[in-house]
């Protein structure tokens, strides 16, 4: 019994040594930064809290996510609803469609959308032509909304796409017959029933958003700097660790702490929706 039971720890021993090395070690070594560099205490943190900018820094990464995760779900809800009507062929297109970013670098779509939406770029000449604009696209926070929507709606496409797919269609029909408007039939009995993949797909994106920082560092502007940018200037450019690792620990428990909240917040409204 001993040898049949020791076998499954065995497998999954080496995933374990590599979490462990790549990274619990690097947040613990966070941690430790956070509160013994350059000494011990609590110094690092009364200074990121005590620095009105480091509150704007921190303000505006969560505005960002926020708006990203908005938009993404804007425009991935209906995609994902037509893969779900759309027939196999139509269905393998839109699926290849949501896939081909994952094979592309991240880099080359950043330093795409540079190109892109640079104020001669096809963006603003498109615009042009149908009499709108130029606009100020690139070094500003909507063109790091634009990039971070592109690179970041397969992941709540797929969510999206998953839950919808094993939604029964026949309960809109059984709605309409009831006497309910399609619109109503639609907002009131497929709706509800996606808002899992509509919550695991804004968590996935929102989480991921927060820590971006190639896509800002090269679309945004060093005004309008995120939480990653910083980081990345304390460690990189001041060598200030632990100032770092305190920026990284806060950001670690905002988000920690966003999840308990969404976590007690599904569990309430599917106890109303059993209910």
């Amino acid at each position: 019994m001993k040898e049949r039971t020791a076998g499954p720890a065995l497998l999954i021993l080496p995933a374990l040594i590599a979490l462990g090395v790549f990274f619990l070690y690097p947040l613990l070594s966070m941690l430790v930064s956070a509160f013994t560099d350059p000494e011990p205490g609590l110094g690092n943190f009364a200074w990121f809290f005590g620095e009105q900018a480091n509150m704007q820094v921190l303000g505006r990464t969560f505005s960002t996510a926020f708006w990203v995760t908005l938009v993404a779900l804007a425009l991935s809800y209906p995609y994902a609803y037509a893969m779900t009507i759309a027939g196999p062929r139509a269905r393998a297109v839109l699926t290849l469609l949501v896939l081909v970013p994952f094979w592309t670098s991240l880099m080359v779509r950043t330093f795409a959308w540079v190109i892109l939406l640079q104020d001669t770029g096809v963006i603003n000449k498109a615009l042009g032509a149908i009499g709108m604009g130029p606009f100020s696209l690139i070094r500003t926070q909507t063109g790091v909304v634009i990039g971070m929507v592109q690179l970041l709606m397969p992941f709540m496409v797929l969510p999206l796409y998953a839950v919808m797919s094993g939604i029964d269609r026949r309960l809109l029909p059984a709605a309409t017959s009831l006497g309910a408007h399609p619109v109503k039939a639609f907002l009131q009995v497929y709706v509800p029933q996606s808002l899992p993949g509509v919550s695991a797909g804004c968590l996935t994106v929102f989480i991921s958003a927060l820590g971006f920082y190639v896509t800002p560092a090269l679309l945004g502007s060093p005004t309008d700097a995120l939480i990653s940018q910083q980081i990345f200037t304390q460690v990189n450019g001041l060598l200030k660790w632990g100032r770092g690792g305190a920026m990284g620990v806060v950001l670690l428990g905002l988000t920690l702490a966003m999840i308990a909240l969404l976590a007690v917040t599904l569990r309430r409204t599917g106890r109303k929706v059993t209910g």
